[in-house]
């Protein structure tokens, strides 16, 4: 566990994401046998997954978060997930942003294991971060026509 004593707590916020991918036309499915819409309830995963990243990954200090926003957008075959996690604390919320998101691509998976068995969760990825003494981060994408700019919300 690292150290952040003398670290000053700072407001820190940080923006995460992953798709998951399959053959399921996902705009169909609407809600399953239970009457549960899984999305709705893949959401809810993310948010208590990013909860409890201190329980589920070694090291990882638990943390107080003021916010936690997870977002799924679904487009036939392809399931966008992303989650903002917010706290004022000593260290980032970059664990919790990515955790959200692969708790809820899990749950996903769940909901799609009979109808797609091969379903897969790829492009996990933390995209920004803000706060704390290292600053804003971005990461670099390449659009179609140009060199590699920095994300941006």
């Amino acid at each position: 566990m690292v150290d952040v004593t003398d670290k000053r707590p700072t407001l820190r916020r940080a923006h995460a994401s992953c798709v998951v991918r399959t053959v399921v036309n996902i705009t169909e499915l609407g809600l399953n046998t239970n009457g549960v819409d899984p999305v709705h309830g893949s959401r809810l995963a993310g948010i208590q997954a990013a909860k409890q990243t201190a329980n589920l990954i070694p090291l990882c200090h638990p943390l107080h978060l003021s916010d936690i926003n997870v977002e799924i957008v679904t487009n036939e075959q392809r399931i966008e997930i992303s989650a903002t996690v917010t706290a004022q604390h000593r260290t980032g919320v970059e664990m919790e942003a990515l955790t959200a998101c692969a708790f809820a691509a899990l749950n996903v998976l769940s909901a799609l294991v009979d109808l797609d068995p091969r379903a897969e969760i790829s492009d996990l990825a933390l995209l920004r971060k803000s706060g704390g003494e290292s600053g804003d981060w971005g990461r670099l994408v390449t659009a179609p026509s140009e060199g590699p700019t920095t994300s941006s919300e």
